[in-house]
């Protein structure tokens, strides 16, 4: 009797610990997305117009593929991509957890065994790279107008987000795909509960000086200081 009781206590413990951490992480998710970070940002009267966009899960930052900061045909070949399309005058960018990028094209693809490594950083990360037009502006995708300063520290963030060879160039992922004009390539850093890919974005734009919340896991968290 004696060891059944210890047994159930430390599965009360764990179950109220669990409860605790799960609690506390929801009000953390919920309150310090509503706290913005550079509220004093003012909008360039002049200069480049960069990009927020979501597809209701995930955020990409969206950039001119030449520009004065930077020309990205130089470091991410259109011939990477399974069209070898190099008509585009964008790129969009997305940094997240590598096994879910590749293993999970649709939510019908998800497995629990991925959701585990990403959760718990054990799958490493990617980049996704996609050529593109400049993006209409709507509820999922909004635009701000940044400074040539702003613009060139805002690519060098997105390119610390890339892995690099002994050379410095950019590790591509090969034939991997969702469509005919992105591209993975490998990724810094790991993925987990408290650095997901929209925090990757959030922190690009909050180091950048431009909008952003505080904290935030999700998508809503970064667009809403964008409305």
């Amino acid at each position: 009797m004696k060891i059944l009781r210890l047994v159930f206590r430390l599965l009360w413990r764990t179950a109220v610990a669990l409860l605790t951490f799960i609690a506390v992480y929801a009000l953390a998710a919920w309150l310090l997305p509503m706290i913005p970070a550079n509220a004093d940002f003012v909008e360039a009267e002049t200069g480049t117009l960069i990009y927020v966009r979501t597809n209701g899960v995930h955020t990409d930052l969206v950039v001119p593929l030449r520009s004065i900061a930077k020309d990205w045909s130089q470091r991410l070949p259109f011939a990477n991509t399974s069209s070898g399309d190099s008509s585009a005058t964008h790129v969009a960018f997305g940094w997240g957890d590598k096994g879910f990028y590749l293993e999970t094209k649709e939510w019908a693809d998800l497995k629990a065994s991925t959701a585990f490594k990403a959760v718990s950083g054990l799958s490493g990360s990617a980049m996704h790279v996609t050529f593109c037009q400049p993006p209409a502006l709507a509820a999922n995708c909004k635009a701000v107008r940044v400074d040539d300063a702003t613009l060139q520290k805002l690519c060098r963030l997105i390119e610390s987000g890339f892995a690099k060879d002994d050379s410095g160039n950019l590790i591509w992922i090969a034939d991997r795909y969702y469509g005919t004009t992105d591209s993975f390539y490998e990724g810094t850093g790991r993925y987990g509960l408290f650095f997901t890919c929209n925090t990757w974005t959030n922190k690009v734009l909050k180091d950048c000086g431009l909008p952003a919340a505080v904290w935030t896991a999700f998508d809503t968290g970064i667009i809403r200081h964008y409305e």
